[in-house]
């Protein structure tokens, strides 16, 4: 092999990683359970997702606003700031109010889903109801795969 065609071969998969890396959506985990984020962070990967992860509210929002996931997973009961203050400013924020929020927590009172749901949530989840395929399926449908 010559230079001229290493630095083809260089170059192509240069290409491809940036090609890559714009075609992988991105999916932001807010979530305090660091080992429910670890597992379920894993299995996204593995899905070909990336994954951005955030143990507390206000992390979470200064990552959705800076990073722009194409979605967001996000627990209600959060340190720092709360899931339902999370998603009222991100819906309030023009960069951040199309992103789609699917609400994951263990939180299962009628109060609670109403509310997330009229702050713009998604689709609201309770952990305890669903295997983490379904919670994938979900997200899969959320982004129209």
């Amino acid at each position: 092999m010559n230079e001229s065609s290493s630095t083809n071969i260089f170059v192509s998969l240069v290409c491809i990683s940036i090609l890559v890396s714009r075609i992988m959506k991105k999916i932001l985990f807010i979530e305090d359970e660091s080992a429910l984020q670890k597992t379920f962070g894993d299995i996204l990967k593995n899905k070909g997702y990336g994954v951005l992860k955030a143990l507390d509210g206000e992390s979470g929002l200064r990552s959705a606003k800076g990073e722009r996931p194409d979605l967001i997973l996000l627990d209600l009961i959060l340190p720092k700031m709360d899931g339902f203050e999370v998603l009222k400013e991100l819906k309030e924020n023009e960069e951040t109010k199309n992103i789609p929020v699917i609400i994951l927590t263990n939180l299962e009172e009628t109060e609670d889903i109403q509310k997330a749901l009229e702050l713009g949530a998604t689709t609201y989840l309770v952990k305890s109801s669903y295997t983490l395929e379904e919670v994938v399926n979900k997200i899969e449908k959320a982004l129209g795969e």
